[in-house]
């Protein structure tokens, strides 16, 4: 993800419509150039933003990095049983952490009890692992996320999955 050109990464953030009070959370495992965009961007517009670290090792180092951000950094575990913390519900979440074969299913289902009605979903998918993008499309199908588009020529290395919670649909 070190390779992620920012300028392109600011075209992403487009997709996110000017409005007040809106929240941001980021499921990570690595350092990326898109936590200091996200934390940027977030301060100027005056939106929560919350770092899920799925990788412990960085965690002091992100922390240091942001300490004097407003942004919030978790250490977070994918295996928990629920994902709502504090009752939030995020406008957009974005996932460049691995998730493992094994848990993307109920890390689909888990999610989607804190995406806010109508609130995106952002999957970053290594390029050319065509297997997974069609398995993480079906995925998101299956669990009740719809109008799922893909990005593929924004990053050199990823494609860009975007999918929308519907009101309503799913529990």
């Amino acid at each position: 993800m070190k390779n992620l050109k920012k300028d392109k990464l600011k075209t992403l953030l487009a997709i996110i419509k000017k409005n007040p009070s809106l929240d941001i959370a980021h499921f990570t495992d690595k350092d990326t150039p898109l936590i200091e965009l996200l934390d940027e961007y977030c301060y100027i517009n005056n939106y929560g933003y919350q770092i899920n670290l799925t990788n412990s090792s960085i965690e002091e180092s992100i922390k240091q990095k942001y300490k004097s951000s407003s942004t919030k950094i978790r250490l977070f575990q994918l295996k928990r049983k629920s994902y709502l913390l504090q009752a939030k519900h995020y406008d957009f979440i974005f996932i460049t952490a691995s998730i493992g074969k094994d848990m993307e299913s109920d890390f689909l289902k888990r999610i989607y009890g804190i995406i806010a009605n109508a609130g995106n979903l952002i999957v970053f998918i290594k390029k050319e692992n065509y297997e997974l993008r069609y398995r993480w499309i079906e995925l998101l199908e299956e669990h009740n996320y719809v109008a799922t588009n893909t990005i593929d020529n924004l990053c050199d290395e990823y494609d860009i999955l975007i999918s929308k919670k519907m009101h309503g649909w799913g529990n």
